[in-house]
């Protein structure tokens, strides 16, 4: 366990639980995100494996095409997940050892690890009250003369404030790379997520707003950095087998140290088909959304999720928020109460730098960003994809109201 960490909560007594297991055996768990497959996309995938090329092939050109299209930038990069697209774009950057990348700790760990894979150093600042995205201030005020990029986290779909870390990279020669895995579709001041920053990087994870199985995405409008994605990916080869010379099709030549980081035909396939109904599913988490303000709005005890004017929020998660300074609510024991009413509720996200690795092996520790480690105590993500039904709706709104309303 962590330091600062909460302890568990004391075991409720008896008849509850046995009350709860009850609930539990004969309701479906309801997990926080879920993808959508349906005939069209699995006829999209049979067509590829048909085909001549299951990988490396047109396919991918194609989704790469489509996607840069989607959010308005020059160019599109494929990786086989989010987490590759993060690593390309840090060493797309020039990061290396004895370099620093600015980022918050309310994300998954894979944006901080990015910088680690390249040898460089990630530092923390912290988030803003209202979004919990990074607060543009406090990273201002971590920048050194080892700083080399600042990487926001759009935050459950929400996008930073891309003019004002923009403003900042101005001032201090940085490169910003935007981590909006969790906002595909999203705008901000009505210019699309994807062609604001200098790099963009998308997830396309089950549970994201489409899915490729796993898979990623980079955006630029930089034909440098594009130039060495791709070559990133592909073990650091200039180019691949379809765009050699003619006269030596045998010949290439590797001038980096890559991966093998390609997404497949066959995820590509699965992608373009989805990318097809990306706009439905963004209205229709946002329907989902509203829902749940109307429902939870006057709820003594929760605090729903911001959204500031100006921005389209892509609503990836609905991470509501214990207002425990004033109803001394157990976090602990409200998502022991949704789960045994079958909600497949979650946290997101354990402050990245008080995971073991970073303390013992990199010497963090807790009290860092204290608002982030506030927020972490108070949060719990409530279930939130566009298949869900009306019903699915309901029976969460039914669970978290029965819940606060009893421990409030």
């Amino acid at each position: 366990m962590a330091e600062g960490e909460p302890k568990a909560a004391a075991p409720l007594a008896s008849t509850t639980l046995a009350l709860e297991a009850s609930v539990q055996a004969r309701t479906p768990m309801l997990p926080y995100g879920r993808h959508t497959v349906v005939e069209a996309d699995i006829q999209a995938v049979v067509e590829v494996l048909r085909s001549e090329r299951l990988t490396q092939g047109p396919v991918v050109d194609a989704f790469e095409a489509a996607v840069a299209e989607a959010v308005g930038a020059r160019y599109a990069v494929a990786f086989s997940s989010g987490t590759a697209a993060l690593h390309a774009a840090v060493f797309a950057a020039g990061l290396g050892p004895g370099d620093e990348a600015i980022t918050t700790p309310l994300t998954f760990c894979a944006t901080a690890n990015s910088v680690l894979y390249q040898g460089a150093q990630p530092v923390f600042a912290d988030v803003c009250p209202d979004t919990l995205n990074l607060d543009p201030s406090e990273a201002a005020r971590r920048v050194t003369p080892r700083t080399k990029a600042i990487l926001p986290v759009d935050y459950a779909g929400h996008p930073a404030d891309l003019d004002a870390f923009l403003a900042v990279a101005d001032r201090h020669g940085l490169v910003i790379i935007e981590d909006a895995c969790h906002a595909l579709g999203a705008t901000f001041k009505g210019k699309r997520v994807g062609g604001l920053s200098h790099m963009t990087v998308f997830s396309f994870h089950p549970v994201k707003h489409i899915t490729t199985g796993e898979g990623g995405m980079v955006t630029t409008d930089h034909q440098g950095f594009a130039r060495r994605l791709r070559v990133f990916r592909q073990h650091g080869i200039e180019e691949d087998e379809r765009h050699r010379d003619p006269h030596r099709p045998w010949y290439y030549e590797m001038t980096e140290l890559g991966y093998n980081y390609r997404l497949s035909d066959i995820g590509c396939a699965l992608g373009l088909s989805q990318l097809t109904r990306l706009q439905a599913n963004l209205e229709r988490r946002a329907a989902i959304a509203q829902r749940y303000h109307e429902a939870f709005g006057s709820l003594p005890g929760l605090r729903c999720p911001a959204q500031r004017s100006g921005v389209r929020h892509a609503w990836h998660l609905y991470p509501i928020r214990l207002e425990s300074p004033t109803h001394g609510m157990d976090r602990a024991k409200v998502i022991h109460e949704l789960r045994a009413r079958g909600l497949g509720v979650s946290v997101h996200f354990i402050p990245v730098y008080w995971h073991p690795y970073y303390r013992q092996r990199l010497g963090m520790r807790p009290g860092l960003c204290p608002v982030a480690e506030d927020a972490y105590h108070q949060l719990i993500s409530l279930p939130m994809f566009h298949g869900m039904g009306q019903d699915e709706v309901e029976r969460v709104i039914v669970a978290v109201a029965d819940v606060f309303r009893a421990l409030a």
